[in-house]
């Protein structure tokens, strides 16, 4: 079974094309729509809309006014519903053609701007939830940590003098461990403890502080270089808490690179832009500011690259799964988001920030 060669021209073009044939069946979808719909064109040869999408009966609708000529071609944003698989936001080109066996071509173009816009949402709302569900139980866990440490001290008091030395061992490692967990409740709640305090940040001086710290860590192995748009403005936000934004994940950079600091190769970009017409939270914005934080590392496990932003989730043996965290919580505080893309080689973590 092969795709009609009078379209076989369609299959150098990166959008994907359906036509279909006079009973609304598909006749010809060239590689990009294989590729889109993750369907082999085996499996969609002779297939009605209905049949592939689970919304697909009101797309067989437009198609048939457009083999009835009521239109020569209509355009309009759709999801497409697919049983079991993601659905897709694509914007779609219903066009008729003048061939009696082959009266309808659809043109279907994923959107990306939505997709964006969703990932965005899922972002803010997993943000929202994982907030929620730090406080509560960072307060949970801090109630009793009091009461087990006040507990083992007095249990060490009322030990028998010849048997102190031995058993202080033990009501030692007691202390000591409610003492760590006291620390790790305590920067799970930093974000909501302290006060936002707004000035006026210049964003390369926190570049530049954040510079400074990481090569004062990594002296060795290490380059870490500026490309800096100057015009970027200034703008009101609490400098503290994007100077530790920007640290923790320049300083998970960092550590990601310790194989390529071995070999004295490493690299670490600071870059620094001005998007425009930006949409945050649904918000749309004149201006942003559009920082990177590249290094040229492994890139992030699979299977973790999605939860990065999640507490407790880290690709590092030995992480407390925070850095990132709260870098995306303090960014979230200045109306802004944090998105990565990673592969192996490089690794870039994008913060957007609203501009006057």
């Amino acid at each position: 079974m092969n795709n009609s060669s009078s379209f076989d021209g369609l299959d150098l073009l990166s959008s994907a094309i359906l036509v279909l044939d006079a009973e609304a069946r598909v006749s010809y979808a060239n590689a990009a729509a294989e590729h889109l719909l993750e369907t082999s064109f085996r499996s969609l040869h002779l297939q009605r809309l209905c049949q592939i999408f689970t919304n697909g009966t009101e797309l067989d609708d437009v198609c048939r006014q457009a083999a009835a000529n009521q239109f020569s071609d209509k355009r309009q944003d759709v999801t497409l519903e697919r049983a079991a698989r993601e659905p897709l936001h694509v914007h779609m080109v219903v066009t008729a053609l003048e061939r009696p066996d082959t009266p309808v071509l659809i043109e279907l173009r994923e959107n990306v701007q939505q997709l964006k816009l969703d990932r965005e949402e899922r972002l803010l709302d997993q943000s929202q939830a994982n907030k929620e569900l730090i406080r509560n139980l960072a307060h949970e866990i801090k109630n009793p940590l009091g009461g087990i440490r006040g507990a083992a001290q007095l249990l060490e008091l009322e030990l028998p003098d010849r048997h102190l030395k031995e058993l202080r061992e033990y009501t030692q490692v007691i202390v000591k461990e409610t003492d760590r967990l006291q620390t790790l409740v305590d920067r799970l709640l930093a974000p909501h403890r302290h006060p936002h305090i707004v000035g006026d940040v210049n964003i390369h001086e926190v570049c530049e502080r954040v510079r400074s710290l990481i090569l004062a860590e990594f002296p060795n192995g290490l380059t870490v270089k500026r490309d800096y748009d100057l015009s970027v403005p200034e703008f009101r936000g609490d400098k503290e808490q994007l100077i530790q934004a920007v640290l923790n994940i320049a300083h998970n950079a960092a550590q990601a690179l310790a194989e390529r600091m071995k070999a004295g190769d490493a690299e670490l970009i600071m870059q620094t832009r001005v998007a425009r017409q930006v949409t945050l939270a649904k918000i749309r914005y004149r201006l942003a500011l559009d920082l990177h934080i590249i290094d040229n590392g492994p890139g992030i496990l699979p299977e973790i690259r999605e939860r990065i932003f999640f507490p407790l989730v880290s690709g590092r043996e030995g992480g407390s799964g925070l850095g990132l965290t709260l870098a995306q919580t303090f960014v979230q505080q200045h109306m802004g988001i944090i998105e990565c893309e990673s592969q192996s080689g490089r690794t870039d973590f994008r913060i957007l920030i609203p501009l006057p």
